[in-house]
């Protein structure tokens, strides 16, 4: 009975330390998926990709390496399939009956490039709309939320357009909003800062500064935040911002990471580029706080793609902080592209083949996890990197 309660206590008190770190892989579809026909495509695809690509991480030593702070890594067996490509199905259809009208009058060479454009791009550019993408954001963040209240991770897998919506959380989710700083930023005076320093609030995100929660402001087409003009209603809706915060933001600390992959988002957010645009003082405070807060940001494209745009030129840490002209403390996440993956596929098939080449895609992913965390903090590995770079840039 002695050696019962011994062995019994020290399971109660070094449990913690076996604990194991749950995550969950959330998919998101992309365009061209908003039938039944593709929707199940697309399920079957991902329910085939899941188990490769779940082993492929739980059994990298490098990724155990990373998750060893947290006691292991399980990822859980059944994929969370997101799916927002019916939401869209209602406003293609009246797209395709137009398309029936113009065949009467058109070539059939016309008609048919017509066809293929409405049909593969329609999705992608219907999710852009912020009416659209709005009500997706926040159904996906339930999703989350769920995996967070039964104890997971979260990892988001953006295909295709999916990589919009990927993005967008990123963007609208995250806690990366200092209320003090933001009011700063917007030049409101001495009186107003002095009311928000002494009623201080957490760190927020974009979505619940918006009027659908604390109704501080919005964000215009022009990348600006504006402010609630009605004063008093300002200073009243930002008492509440810490309670809306938890309504509309990701949970804290779950979101671990992205993965995008055959993405075509620099084609559709090429305005990103633009320094006039407001939004990047936002893309430049959630990027730092990616950095800071050991999230990843990982793309891998099959080089055959012909959708597949790598997102960024992969940048260590101190050209990213001299990129954003801000100081990253502590840095821990990665952002990491890696568009060469060879599919093996014709380039005409390979925009859909990430399922059936499912071994060489998971193989890719787990590699460029380790090798963006290599590139960004092994000195040695990244040297050899700048090095390689170097000689390549001199032919």
């Amino acid at each position: 009975m002695k050696k019962i309660l011994i062995v019994f206590l020290c399971l109660l008190f070094f449990a913690p330390a076996f604990a194991v770190n749950d995550v969950s892989f959330i998919y998101i579809n992309g365009s061209n998926n908003n039938d039944e026909k593709m929707k199940n495509w697309y399920e079957e695809g991902v329910r085939k990709l899941h188990p490769v690509l779940r082993k492929k991480f739980e059994k990298n030593s490098a990724i155990k390496k990373y998750y060893s702070s947290l006691g292991g890594l399980n990822v859980e067996a059944e994929p969370v399939i997101f799916f927002w490509g019916d939401k869209s199905e209602k406003d293609l259809a009246f797209v395709k009956s137009q398309l029936d009208v113009s065949k009467a009058i058109s070539s059939t060479g016309a008609y048919i490039a017509r066809s293929l454009i409405a049909q593969y791009m329609h999705d992608a550019i219907w999710v852009q709309k912020s009416h659209n993408m709005v009500p997706i954001l926040e159904e996906l963040n339930t999703y989350v939320k769920e995996q967070s209240a039964e104890g997971n991770d979260v990892i988001l897998y953006g295909y295709s357009a999916g990589t919009f919506i990927t993005y967008e959380y990123l963007f609208n989710k995250l806690r990366y909003i200092n209320p003090e700083k933001l009011f700063e930023s917007l030049k409101m005076d001495d009186e107003f800062l002095e009311y928000v320093r002494e009623n201080p609030k957490k760190n927020t995100c974009i979505s619940a500064l918006s009027y659908s929660y604390a109704g501080i402001g919005t964000v215009s087409e022009t990348g600006q935040i504006i402010l609630n003009q009605d004063r008093e209603k300002l200073k009243a809706n930002y008492l509440k911002l810490d309670e809306q915060t938890e309504l509309a933001c990701a949970p804290d600390n779950r979101l671990k990471g992205i993965v995008n992959f055959a993405s075509p988002l620099v084609l559709f957010y090429s305005d990103l580029a633009d320094s006039e645009y407001e939004l990047n003082y936002y893309n430049k405070l959630m990027t730092k706080y990616i950095f800071e807060n050991g999230i990843f940001w990982i793309t891998v494209n099959f080089r055959e793609d012909p959708l597949g745009f790598p997102t960024s030129r992969n940048l260590t840490v101190n050209e990213i902080q001299d990129r954003l002209d801000m100081q990253i403390e502590n840095p821990s996440g990665v952002i990491y592209d890696d568009s060469s993956v060879w599919s093996k596929r014709l380039f005409a098939f390979a925009h859909t083949s990430y399922w059936s080449a499912r071994g060489t895609f998971s193989k890719a992913v787990v590699k460029s996890f380790i090798n963006g965390y290599k590139f960004q903090y092994d000195p040695k590995y990244q040297a050899k990197i700048l090095k390689r770079k170097g000689k390549k840039a001199e032919l």
